[in-house]
């Protein structure tokens, strides 16, 4: 009877030690980012391709490319004007949303004129750069793919997920920033 607690508790201590650290399950690899670096490009050449088929059929407008990744044409040129918004210029503009479709997703009533601090308040990243290539009284339309607009995520409204948008903006006044005019 002995010998069977003996055995007993020296199992019980053997059984007792301390915390054994737990080994990952997983190692993490590259290859979920290297996948979803794959799915935006695959998304972006689909988006682009499918805005330049709109510019090849759209005979009547002059589009120009910007360095954002987006593209546009002028509706209204100022030929007076020269200054363009520069950082931490407030703007006053209107814009609409749409469906590179022409289906509209918000009217410029709907959102209202917008009033802005160039650079340092939040608008989607395609607007943030199209209202800087605008003179006072001005309109354009921009066609963005889906990650100059709402991106991967949408509006959480009407629009949804990755999709490009079309977009008349018209900037109505300039207040310039004293550190602009050195």
């Amino acid at each position: 009877m002995r010998i069977f607690v003996f055995i007993f508790l020296a199992l019980l201590f053997v059984q007792c030690g301390g915390p054994e650290p737990r080994r990952p399950v997983e190692v993490k690899s590259g290859s979920f980012f290297k996948a979803s670096v794959e799915r935006n490009k695959a998304l972006l050449v689909h988006e682009e391709k499918t805005i330049k088929n709109i510019i090849e059929k759209d005979t009547t407008n002059e589009y120009l490319s910007s360095s954002s990744g987006f593209w546009y044409y002028m509706e209204v040129v100022n030929d007076t004007a020269v200054y363009t918004p520069k950082t931490n210029d407030q703007i006053l503009f209107s814009y609409n949303l749409m469906t590179l479709s022409n289906d509209t997703l918000y009217t410029a009533e709907a959102i209202g004129p917008t009033s802005y601090v160039v650079d340092k308040e939040q608008l989607f990243p395609g607007l943030q750069q199209a209202v800087k290539l605008l003179k006072i009284n001005e309109r354009a339309t921009f066609l963005f793919p889906s990650l100059q607009a709402y991106g991967y995520h949408g509006d959480g409204n009407v629009i949804g997920p990755k999709t490009p948008i079309k977009s008349s903006v018209e900037l109505h006044t300039i207040i310039i920033a004293n550190d602009s005019l050195n």
